[in-house]
Formats: C-alpha cells, sequence, structure tokens
C-alpha cells in the first residue's frame, strides 16, 4: 500500500491520545462536507462539529486546504486498505475483479456526498496523491489477478489487466463525480455487479493481437 503524503506542514501526531484528537477532527471535517458542502466548510464548522477550539485545528493544520487534503489522504487510503482485504480472500477471476470493483464501491458509496468536492478543484498535491493511490489500487488488483492469468484471453493478458483495472476505477470515480447531476438508477452495489460482468467479459473475450490493429489504423 502507498503512504500517505501530507501537506509539509502538517505533522501527523505520535502520542495515542492526539492521534484520538486527530481522528475525532477529520471525522467531523467528514461530516460537515457531507452534510453542507464544500460550500459552508469552514475550520469554524469543522471545530464546532468536533466540539473543540478552532485554535486546536490551527495548531494542527494550517488552515482549511490543509485540512481537506487530510481528509482526503485519509479516505484514500481507507480505499487501499478495503480494496487490499478484499481481495486477500477472493477466489477465481471472476471473484477477483468482483471483490475489485465491490470494494471501489463500498468505499465510494459510504462517502458519496464527499468524494465529489474532493474530487473537484484539486491542488497539485491532492493531484499526485490521487494518482498515486490510483496507482496501488490498480497494482493491487494486477497481482491478485496474476495466478489467473490463463482465463484471460486477450493478446497482451498484462496489458488488459490494466486496462480493466483504469477503466474500473475511472467509471468509480466518474459516478462519484456526477451521480448527483447524472444519475444512473443503480445503487452502488448493482452498479459494481455490472461494471465487474462488464470486467470479465472483456477480459474472457480474444481480441486482435495489438500489432495487427497497429497496423490497420497506421495504414489509414
Amino acid at each position: 500500500m502507498s503512504q500517505p503524503h501530507a501537506d509539509a506542514a502538517f505533522r501527523p501526531p505520535q502520542q495515542a491520545r492526539s492521534r484520538m484528537s486527530l481522528q475525532k477532527v477529520l471525522t467531523a471535517a467528514e461530516q460537515v462536507l457531507a452534510t453542507s458542502g464544500i460550500e459552508e466548510f469552514t475550520v469554524a464548522a469543522v471545530a464546532e462539529r468536533a466540539g473543540v477550539s478552532v485554535g486546536t485545528i490551527y495548531r494542527r493544520f494550517t488552515g482549511k486546504e490543509q485540512l481537506l487534503h487530510a481528509v482526503k489522504d485519509q479516505l484514500l487510503g481507507q480505499l487501499e486498505t478495503g480494496v487490499e482485504e478484499a481481495l486477500s480472500s477472493a477466489e477465481g477471476l471472476d471473484g477477483v475483479v468482483a471483490a475489485f470493483t465491490h470494494a471501489m464501491a463500498r468505499t465510494f458509496s459510504q462517502h458519496d456526498r464527499i468524494f465529489p468536492d474532493l474530487l473537484s478543484g484539486q491542488r497539485a498535491d491532492g493531484v499526485e496523491r490521487g494518482l498515486q493511490a490510483l496507482a496501488a489500487i490498480q497494482g493491487i488488483l494486477v497481482e491478485a489477478a496474476a495466478p489467473h492469468e490463463d482465463d484471460i484471453r486477450r493478446a497482451d493478458r498484462g496489458l488488459a489487466l490494466r486496462v480493466a483495472a483504469r477503466t474500473i476505477t475511472s467509471s468509480c470515480v466518474h459516478r462519484a463525480a456526477t451521480c448527483r447531476a447524472w444519475p444512473d438508477g443503480l445503487t452502488w452495489s448493482s452498479w459494481a455487479d455490472e461494471t465487474a460482468e462488464l470486467a470479465v467479459a472483456y477480459l474472457t473475450t480474444p481480441g486482435s493481437p495489438t500489432g495487427k490493429r497497429d497496423s490497420r489504423s497506421g495504414a489509414r
């Protein structure tokens, strides 16, 4: 699993009591985002929800943006952990793909009112952290599916797995970012079922060798 990348000014506490205090603040920040949205997200609102003073938060964070970054970092860590745990007991190619997709769906469904705000208007360091998490998640799927590569019928099995992983994660991120304005009528669990079936169908359907496809496109 990749290591969290907090903002340079943020130092995670070492003492257990301080870690509990930090978790209380981060949980309150998630709740403010979920109930009020990013427009109403302020350090004062988080402090009130957490039952601490504004100064307590400013002693740990430089301001609203760094606090948002810490919330996103925690959620991405939960996503990586959830995927890793789900795939540790998955069996067969179908099972691996289904476990991966449902693990993604579970994390996003638990925070479906938060991810859209965190995925929009990101700072450069936030984008980097998100890409690192997605790369780690893709690697977890590829590793879990490796024992079942004989079931993959694409010409380039490694490429096919990477395409499947990226398609699932991209679809999940896109759905989270647009589901309020563009609903699809599915629950997150139903979305996971349909998306996993689509990915398995792609992986188990023979495709044209990449070289032949490239030569045809180059002849146009």
